[in-house]
């Protein structure tokens, strides 16, 4: 497969978001302009030697700078930026991530997410100064992605799990457990309102757009398919968002490997083939919502 000189690019400034720096910092530890660096990171092509240090100083390897075999992502806002820059050119999309899918989710879901994600850092978290402006970060990256989203409008297929699902309208969207209980008491109704947004999709069924409720079990890492002109993406990742979110630990992966994609794509259609779909979903969580009521 030929190197793509614009992914090496988005890499770059993926993993440059990730790690906290400013351009103007990592241009003047590399001795380079930063008009330099922002080349790099259209995809002007850049020095070995060069690579060499920006890797060093981003922490990670050459290889997943390059874009050979599989990317390794410690940083969810660096993860985050990937998959953005990824489904500007993608056509179609399958989703597995939590009870909801980011993509899909209300504007109400946007306004809450930030304030759900600041509570989930603890207070005497060493570096809870650095996770706390990380979710600025991230809810910027976030929302770009949801523009680029409804302005594309490419497929999308989401499988949500059904336990998830249900532990989401009994908890609510919270980071942590040990808040007011009319904080609670609220954060219930705003997951409420996010299952009953789902529900609604689901009985409209606007163009482009499949859900299935799988009732089994599903796997603990959401991941995310991409279907390009020219390629298939493979995204797997630990960070999750809405309730009990995680944005600080864990390693996600990208491959365009073909056996890894052959596997979560029989996977995919193996849990599409046996989820609730159509009218039987929209009475299934119809039913989960009295339920929970």
């Amino acid at each position: 497969m030929p190197i793509r000189f614009d992914d090496i690019g988005n890499r770059l400034k993926a993993f440059r978001l990730g790690s906290g720096l400013s351009a103007d910092e990592i241009a003047n530890r590399l001795g380079i302009s930063r008009t330099a660096l922002y080349r790099f990171e259209k995809g002007e092509l850049a020095k070995i030697e060069t690579l060499e240090k920006l890797s060093e100083l981003l922490g990670v390897s050459v290889p997943t700078l390059l874009g050979v075999g599989v990317e390794y992502v410690a940083s969810s806002v660096a993860y985050f930026e990937r998959m953005r820059q990824i489904e500007e050119t993608s056509e179609h999309i399958i989703v597995l991530a939590g009870p909801i899918s980011y993509l899909l989710a209300s504007d109400a879901f946007d306004r809450t997410l930030a304030e759900v994600l600041r509570e989930n850092v603890p207070d005497h978290y060493d570096g809870r100064a650095r996770a706390l402006a990380q979710v600025d970060e991230l809810m910027d990256v976030l929302r770009q992605r949801k523009e680029t989203y409804r302005r594309r409008q490419p497929g999308i297929v989401n499988l949500i799990s059904a336990s998830e699902m249900e532990r989401f309208l009994r908890n609510g969207m919270v980071g942590r457990y040990d808040l007011p209980e009319a904080t609670l008491k609220e954060r219930r109704v705003l997951a409420r309102a996010e299952a009953e947004h789902f529900t609604a999709m689901m009985a409209d069924e606007p163009i482009g757009v499949q859900i299935g409720i799988v009732p089994d079990t599903l796997p603990h890492a959401s991941f995310q398919i991409f279907r390009q002109p020219d390629r298939h993406l493979l995204g797997l990742s630990p960070f999750r968002l809405g309730e009990q979110p995680n944005i600080r630990v864990g390693v996600a992966m990208i491959t365009s490997t073909p056996e890894a994609l052959a596997l979560h794509d029989k996977m995919a259609k193996d849990l599409w083939s046996r989820a609730i779909k159509g009218p039987a979903a929209v009475a299934f969580m119809r039913d989960q919502l009295a339920r929970t009521e």
